[in-house]
């Protein structure tokens, strides 16, 4: 009976210590660099819902709108000041940083120098940042990290890249600078290659952004003129599927990661395939194809994804396939109009 007693007795502490443990476990503090961009202020309202509204800063160099200041904490951060990064980190007391600043493919290639300032040194900025205060850094990337020595379809989580874009190469050195730190100084870096991302936001500069453009100019207008051809093929993902991967990603044990960068899609369409699904919802529209220079571009990237190592790893999977993009994107871009009266 004594021993029985001691084995209960051993067994209640350790149950109080492990209940204590668990109550006192406080949530990250995250700040979110390139706050107003494509993914920043949905990850924001994403991030708060798990954490507190508190424990998410969205930050930019960017004037917010009120709806985005009065959803949260803003605030003001170049990403190319480093003194002032570091006076955020320790006054907000930030345990991860999600760094979303950049210049897309598009609009990249338009202002090369100014690619390379934020692209470039803003990484550097940000990861050594990291390194210093021991932060979890979260970068992503894309498909524009391949080019078209890469093999298309599918395209493996390891293989030959060699972008022809500023935003591939610059995600390329990320990708391996990150790698770089994590392997000589232990920081916990994590990357994400994204496909073509979807919202109702408007478009961004993105060469797979025809696929937010058409129900914003279909539903307004009517017709839409796609710049690639109707038989373009890439990997695409709604915002949810993207949030969604983020979030379990961070969340994932260093130990289930055998890499610290993974491909993740949720399916693979071309324009006239969209516009297809988009008629059974928008039954009256017209769309027409004149390719510009984003051809070239998209030419050069990923027509299929494989994330099968994201999947095999933490257990990723997409929920949102076609049908249900084109439902939401409809129901969620005429909602987005009618609020902003246009």
């Amino acid at each position: 009976m004594t021993l029985l007693r001691t084995i209960r007795s051993v067994f209640t502490i350790n149950s109080r210590k492990y209940s204590s443990n668990l109550q006192i476990k406080k949530p990250p503090k995250i700040l979110i660099t390139g706050g107003l961009g494509q993914l920043g202020v949905e990850c924001a309202k994403y991030l708060r819902g798990k954490y507190g509204r508190e424990n998410v800063l969205l930050s930019d160099i960017i004037k917010p709108t009120t709806e985005v200041f009065n959803d949260g904490p803003y605030i003001f951060a170049d990403i190319l000041d480093f003194k002032g990064l570091q006076k955020i980190v320790v006054n907000h007391r930030v345990d991860w940083l999600i760094h979303f600043s950049a210049l897309l493919s598009a609009i990249g290639e338009q202002n090369v120098p100014l690619a390379v300032r934020v692209n470039i040194e803003g990484m550097h900025n940000v990861i050594e940042l990291a390194k210093q205060y021991g932060l979890r850094i979260f970068v992503p990337s894309t498909i524009g990290a391949f080019g078209p020595d890469s093999p298309r379809n599918p395209t493996p989580n390891i293989t030959v890249q060699r972008p022809r874009t500023i935003y591939g190469v610059s995600k390329v050195h990320a990708e391996l600078l990150g790698e770089y730190y994590y392997y000589k100084f232990g920081l916990d870096f994590r990357c994400l290659r994204f496909p073509g991302v979807i919202s109702s936001d408007p478009p961004g500069g993105g060469t797979t952004d025809y696929a937010i453009a058409i129900f914003h100019d279909v539903i307004r207008k009517g017709r839409y003129e796609c710049y690639l051809k109707p038989d373009t093929m890439l990997p695409m993902m709604h915002v949810r599927d993207a949030l969604r991967a983020l979030s379990e990603y961070l969340e994932a044990p260093n130990e289930m990661l055998q890499r610290r960068v993974y491909n993740v899609t949720s399916m693979s369409f071309t324009p006239e395939e969209l516009a297809d699904r988009m008629v059974k919802h928008l039954p009256e529209f017209q769309i027409t194809y004149k390719p510009d220079s984003r051809q070239e571009i998209a030419d050069s990237w990923p027509q299929v994804f494989d994330d099968s190592e994201a999947r095999r790893d933490w257990n990723w999977k997409p929920q949102v396939d076609l049908d249900d993009l084109v439902k939401l994107m409809v129901k969620e871009v005429k909602e987005k109009i009618a609020a902003n009266g246009f």
